[in-house]
């Protein structure tokens, strides 16, 4: 056995480490799934499981001279780890949230984002208040209360990219160098409790009563209806259109309709894409109700009192819900609302799941090759979509892994450009503001940035859970001396004021001028703060839709200005 205890305890080799990473990250992982009144810490109990390990192995095991990260140049591989995995996170974030990140600032878009800049922002204010007011001054402070603002605020993105510039400035700090996960350690448990209860505080400040949110939202919902699909019955009477097969006809019209029924010598038949129109021929078309006159005018005569329904039988109707895939590249970029779903299709479309995140089927939401969309309606509707949807999920079946790494090397090149002053993007801003570019325009240059869902959670849980293991490992050594004889202490209560003053302050804003829904406003509290818990609670308070689109409508901002205020925040009081 004695090769066992030298893989353990013998820091000399590659083997080992990867044995001391399987370790945390599978411990770590296993024990995030334990809930504390009802929420869990998931992969970020990675980062406490690697400090104990770190602290351990350092003090107990190769003693206080032998801690792990100083044996055979392990150093220089932890760091490389760490890296590595911060920009496979940040790189598949910017994927996920690029779509949607301009068309947040439409329409009520804009109020929404302005609250959650407004909780951004007054988070690094009160972190700088508490900073001149408990430590007075010092550089070594100021990078350890960016590393409590990051744990208050629950988001590890910015604590990757606050540790990249505390390293690319270490000679600022000379021999004494931050250790920023332990003060985000300090801060994260009350952080996400904090989220969670300053929305409750707001509810009870605002004399907000959940039933009538509740009414609000359905009251809402029936002012604002979506197109009501208009049925038509028309005689094939022109001659331009005849001969010419549906395929034909949609390209040749350029309108968005379907066509369910024909009728040819007093039969009824259900017609396909080559099927052939003549003269004479009746149709049943769905079309949006813009669309209905001119489709009529080109196509032949309406056949006034005729219904739609005469030939249709309901009792042979199946209503199903079926998840498809986008796999038509043609269907890249496009909205909802210019698709016509539920209008032409006579289908709803309640769900959109891209790179494991549930995202709300807003009109204005532009659909990405690899979409899994959640459809509900009438079986031979949805098998009519499944043709213009594609849902062939074969092609999928290999990700476009290339195309992530040639957009990584972009990011790269991008972070390290000197913009003045050496401020620069860095290891994380540059790969996060390339993935956006690219997945928000990268459809109007035929740029497909697919990799399948389960290729992309996989490269962004890895990236994660490698970048956690890695700071925590580091930071075990001296974990225990910044509780106990540090400042632990002051990170964990300032880190609480961090979290509930600014969500106060700019909730009751929002409810009192902007007039959000509670709701609303509970899914815009989790976005600002990019946390899945506070979602989670707050998809349990609602029982609808209304917090996923405020977590969806300000996540993608948020998380870019969580990114590079790190940076900016530390090369300001650095330079």
């Amino acid at each position: 056995m004695e090769w066992l205890t030298n893989l353990i305890t013998n820091p000399g080799s590659i083997a080992h480490l990867v044995v001391i990473y399987a370790l945390v990250i599978s411990l770590g992982v296993k024990l995030g799934r334990i809930k504390f009144g009802g929420v869990s810490l998931g992969v970020t109990f990675v980062l406490f499981v690697g400090i104990i390990v770190g602290h351990i192995y350092s003090h107990y095991i190769a003693g206080p001279d032998g801690e792990l990260i100083t044996h055979a140049g392990q150093k220089e591989i932890i760091d490389f780890v760490k890296e590595l995995g911060l920009i496979l996170f940040v790189y598949c974030i910017g994927l996920q949230v690029g779509p949607g990140f301009f068309a947040t600032f439409k329409k009520g878009g804009v109020g929404m984002n302005l609250i959650a800049v407004g909780i951004v922002f007054l988070n690094i204010a009160v972190m700088l208040g508490l900073y001149f007011l408990v430590f007075h001054e010092g550089k070594y402070n100021l990078a350890m209360m960016v590393g409590t603002m990051y744990g208050a605020v629950t988001n590890t993105p910015g604590l990757g990219a606050a540790t990249s510039v505390v390293k690319d400035n270490a000679d600022a700090f000379g021999d004494n160098l931050p250790d920023l996960a332990a003060s985000y350690a300090c801060a994260y448990p009350l952080g996400v409790v904090g989220i969670i209860l300053a929305t409750i505080v707001i509810r009870y400040l605002c004399n907000i009563k959940l039933e009538k949110e509740q009414e609000a939202i359905r009251l809402e919902q029936e002012r604002n209806p979506h197109a009501t699909p208009v049925h038509l019955v028309i005689k094939i009477t022109n001659a331009s259109v005849v001969g010419r097969s549906l395929h034909e006809l949609h390209s040749f019209l350029n309108r968005q309709f379907v066509i369910t029924r024909c009728i040819k010598d007093g039969k009824t038949f259900v017609p396909n894409g080559d099927t052939q129109l003549e003269l004479d021929m009746q149709v049943h078309l769905v079309c949006a109700e813009d669309e209905a006159e001119p489709i009529s005018a080109l196509m032949g005569e309406r056949v006034e009192g005729k219904s739609w329904k005469d030939d249709y039988d309901k009792e042979k109707t199946h209503y199903v819900s079926h998840r498809l895939v986008i796999t038509k590249p043609e269907i890249n970029g496009k909205t909802f609302g210019q698709l016509h779903f539920s209008t032409i299709y006579g289908v709803n479309v309640t769900r959109v799941t891209r790179g494991g995140m549930d995202l709300f089927a807003d009109r204005n939401l532009r659909l990405q090759v690899g979409d899994r969309i959640l459809v509900t309606g009438a079986e031979e509707n949805i098998e009519r979509l499944k043709r213009v949807v594609g849902a062939e999920v074969k092609r999928l079946n290999h990700p476009n892994v290339g195309a992530i790494f040639f957009g990584i090397m972009l990011g790269i090149i991008l972070g390290q450009i000197n913009f003045g002053s050496g401020v620069k993007l860095g290891l994380a801003g540059g790969p996060l503001v390339v993935a956006i570019l690219i997945g928000a325009f990268g459809y109007r240059y035929k740029i497909n940035t697919y990799t399948s869902t389960s290729a992309n959670l996989m490269l962004r849980e890895v990236g994660l859970l490698l970048f956690l293991s890695s700071v925590g490992i580091q930071a075990g050594a001296k974990f225990w001396d910044t509780i106990m004889i540090g400042d632990g202490v002051h990170y964990v209560w300032t880190g609480f004021l961090i979290t509930v003053i600014p969500i106060l302050i700019m909730g009751i804003i929002a409810r009192k001028v902007l007039k959000l829904n509670y709701f609303t406003l509970m899914g815009l509290i989790a976005g600002s703060n990019t946390d899945p818990p506070a979602l989670a609670f707050a998809n349990q308070t609602a029982n609808n839709d209304a917090p996923a689109v405020g977590y969806s409508t300000v996540y993608p901002l948020a998380m870019f200005l969580r990114i590079l205020m790190a940076q900016v925040v530390l090369m300001i009081f650095l330079s």
